[in-house]
Formats: C-alpha cells, structure tokens, sequence
C-alpha cells in the first residue's frame, strides 16, 4: 500500500508542477466567462451601419418609409426591452424580469430602466443599452432620385468609397430603394457598400414583412391604434406546482435543480473524460519510455495500476475543489440570491453525498479502462482505435443530459440512467430534481457492480500489458480472461 500512494503522489506532483496544469485549470472558469461575455463583445463590436431610404414616387409619398421607420423603432424597443429583463432576472426573478420588459416595451426605455432599479436596485447599475446596428440618416441631395435612376451604381459608389461624407463625416453604409410591386406589397431594393454584410438586409426584410402585415389588417378594417395595442400586448402570466419550495407560484428556485443537474453532469463528464484520458497517457508513455519496466522491478502491477488511479484522482479532485471555489465566489460577489438557492440545492437530501458516489464511480469505471488501454499502447495512433469506441458510447450522455434538465422523468432518461457507463452522468443530472431513492440507490449499487467487474478485467488486462510487448486483440484478450499474464 505504501508503494501504491508513494506512485499516486509522484503521479500528482509529475502533473501538479506543470504550468500547463495550471493552465488547463484556470481554462474551464476563464472560458466560461468568455462564452457569456462573447455575444456582448460581438454586439459591441458589430459596426453601425448609416443607412439613407428612399421612396419611390407613388400617391401615398412616404407612407412606406414612415412604416420602415416604425417597425425598425418598434424592433430597437423589443431588444431594449430585452436587455433590461435580462439583467433583472438574477435578482428580481422570472416575474419581476417579466414586469420589467413590459413596462419597457409599453412606456419606454425610461419607464423600463426605473421599474428595474424599482425591482433589481443591485443589478440596475449594470445596464447599458443595447448597441444599434442601424443609424437612418436623412437622405442626402444626391441620391433623393435614385428610385428611377438608371445609374445606380454610379450614384452610390462615391457615398460607398469615402468620396463624399455625411455631413458629420461619416461614411453612408447603404441605400435602401423602398417601392411597391404590382400588387401593391412593399419591397425593397438594397445597394450596400459590402456585399457579404447582410445586416441592413435582412433588418429591412423583417421590417418590410412588419409593414405588410399592418397594412393587411388596416385595408381589413382593423382600427390601426388595435393594432398596436395588440402587438404591445403582453399577457401575465403566472405559473404554479404543488411541488414548487413555495408550495405555490414557481420561481427560479424551483427551476435550478435542472440547470444545476445538467451543469453537474456535463461537469463530472469532463472530469472522467480528461482524468482517464491523463491517466492513459502517463501509462502509455512511461511503457514506450521503458519507465514502466522499471517501476515494475520494485512495485507489483497492482500497486501501480492503483497508484495512478488514485494519483490522477487526487489531481481531478483538487480541478473540482478549485472549480467550485471560484464558482462559489463568483455567485457571492455577483448573484448572492442565486448562489443561496444554489446552495440550498446541493445541501438537500444528502445530494452532495449521491453526486460523490456518482463521480467516484463514474471516474473509476472509466479511468481502470483508460489505464489498461494505455498499458497495451505505445503510440497515439494505437490507442486511437481503442479509444474511439469507447468515445462513441459517452457521447450518448452528453445529448440525453439536455433531455433530462427539461425533463428529468422522461422514459428515455430513466431507463438509460440504469445502464452502468451512463449512470454517473446521466444520474448527476437528474439527482438534483429529487428522482425517488430506489432509483438512486438501486443505480449506484449497478454502477459499483459494473466498476468491481471493470477493476478486475482491467487489473488483468494492465498487467497482461504492461508485462509484455502483446497487442490487444481478440485471441489476446481471450486468453486475459482465462489465466493470469
């Protein structure tokens, strides 16, 4: 035993003192970060395009542009509207968020930026509006009669280059010829100064479709001012469960526990994939290097395979504990009514309990089969074929998890949570949302099993290969099975 944990800490320590490490540990949480932050960088980052309409000459001259103009405000609001029940939702909840974006969408922007510091005083200070892609400028003289014009191109070409400028010097981005076909359905023709920006496009076709569909429903004979009042029309709506914590109104307490599943399987996921797949490439490198050989001179295959086992364990268990104190952090300082449900989620019933069974389990099944793997392979491209399979089967996982955080109790995710190489994760994800405690008991009971029957297959198959230059085939494994190496 003494030989085993003098193996595991080498192994911790040989990884434990690298910067990549390090690295690799600070990645997860930094990109993370990145993911949420990227869709904001992206929208800061998109360029406001100066966009001049023009109407072709008709008997209702600038009616259509009017209409254009409205539906691209009305749009604006809806994402300003948005924006701020977005930055409502952590603090002041699913209804309050709710509250906040109607008032918005109805009143204004000011009228929904003082119902969130009403609602979410803390998260208030953090909004800022949501940047416009679109700018509708006044049409310059110069292009007022391009709707019959016969030389477009030539007449926006200049606006497009920089040869002419705005009159506060910017560079106009687009041109938008606003007519009518022969059944009267408004269209449009866009010049736009690059050809693979779509921006101005495809916000002039959902606008133009926002016009249509108005001026449908005004040659009906429906009162234009109905028309608005119905599409400002938000309906409160209320949802309630016995089963909620309030044993009421559903709020986002009562909607964590399958966020927090999935997070949790998806977690534990990563963890057994990248410490088993570690663990492979420590043994399959150090028997190409012949370091194996010699570790095997003062140390029985036992002592090793359990000693790197428990080292890469170690390893995984100090990523997990660090991963959990910078998310326990992050929640203090950001969203402390979030990071209290959070916690009361994991705390209840025993649940940090079951998640530890699963991941112990979860990360022992997979890592002996890795460790064995690697015993039998001294290059990449040999453990590739071995690998791949093995690849195939937990990617089944990852694609029910996104089932059961809707849907924890669907057929599928019950009966694929009693197949032993899914447990672990598929568990992990449904325990959070209270499965009953013969599911939980019953699928850690088969989960161990299977781990005791893998252990003892791999512990042959280690020592087969690690004492011997044999490939892993059929008649090799044939023979692992009936005796000894």
């Amino acid at each position: 035993m003494n030989r085993a944990l003098l193996i595991a800490r080498r192994e911790y320590l040989a990884y434990a003192r690298t910067v990549g490490f390090w690295l690799s540990l600070l990645a997860l949480p930094f990109f993370a970060v990145l993911g949420g932050a990227i869709p904001i960088l992206m929208q800061r980052a998109e360029p406001v395009h100066m966009v001049a309409m023009v109407e072709a000459p008709s008997d209702e001259a600038g009616a259509l542009r009017e209409g254009v103009r409205r539906a691209l405000d009305e749009a604006r609001t809806r994402r300003t509207a948005e924006a701020l029940r977005n930055l409502a939702i952590s603090e002041a909840g699913l209804e309050g968020a709710e509250a906040v974006q109607r008032v918005a969408e109805e009143q204004g922007e000011a009228a929904g930026l003082a119902e969130l510091r009403r609602v979410a005083p803390r998260a208030a200070p953090g909004y800022s509006p949501p940047r416009e892609s679109i700018v509708l400028v006044q049409t310059p003289e110069h292009l007022q009669g391009i709707a019959d014009a016969a030389n477009a191109r030539d007449l926006v070409q200049p606006w497009f280059n920089g040869d002419r400028l705005l009159a506060d010097g910017e560079r106009l981005d687009a041109v938008v010829i606003l007519n009518r076909q022969a059944g009267g359905a408004p269209s449009a023709v866009v010049w736009a100064a690059r050809a693979t920006d779509r921006t101005v496009e495809n916000a002039v076709r959902s606008a133009l479709a926002e016009v249509n569909r108005r001026e449908a429903l005004a040659t009906a004979g429906v009162d234009p001012g109905l028309i608005r009042e119905v599409d400002r029309f938000r309906p409160d709506v209320q949802m309630f469960s016995p089963a909620s914590a309030s044993g009421g109104q559903v709020a986002m307490r009562d909607r964590l526990p399958g966020i927090i599943g999935f997070a949790l399987g998806f977690l534990l996921w990563s963890l057994v994939v990248t410490g088993a797949s570690m663990l492979m490439n420590s043994v399959m490198e150090e028997k190409a290097n012949k370091v194996l050989e010699v570790l095997l001179s003062s140390a029985s295959s036992t002592e090793i395979l359990a000693g790197k086992v428990l080292g890469v364990a170690a390893l995984t268990g100090t990523v997990l504990l660090a991963w959990g104190a910078l998310g326990a952090a992050g929640f203090a300082a950001l969203i402390p009514e979030i990071g209290g449900d959070v916690a009361a989620v994991l705390l209840k019933d025993g649940l940090l309990l079951y998640l530890f069974a699963y991941l112990a389990g979860g990360y022992l099944m997979y890592a002996v089969i890795f460790a064995a793997i690697g015993a039998f392979c001294e290059t990449p491209r040999e453990a590739q074929t071995l690998i791949g399979p093995i690849m195939m089967i937990l990617i089944a996982p990852l694609l029910v998890m996104q089932i059961a955080m809707r849907n924890p109790d669907a057929t599928v995710v019950k009966v694929m949570s009693w197949i032993p190489f899914f447990t672990p994760f598929l568990m992990s994800a449904r325990a959070p949302s209270g499965p009953p405690m013969i599911e939980i008991l019953g699928t850690i009971a088969g989960m161990l099993a299977t781990v005791v029957v893998i252990t003892w297959l791999a512990g042959r198959a280690f020592r087969a290969g690690a004492l011997s230059g044999v490939k892993l085939d059929w008649k090799g494994l044939g023979r692992i099975l009936k005796r000894d190496a």
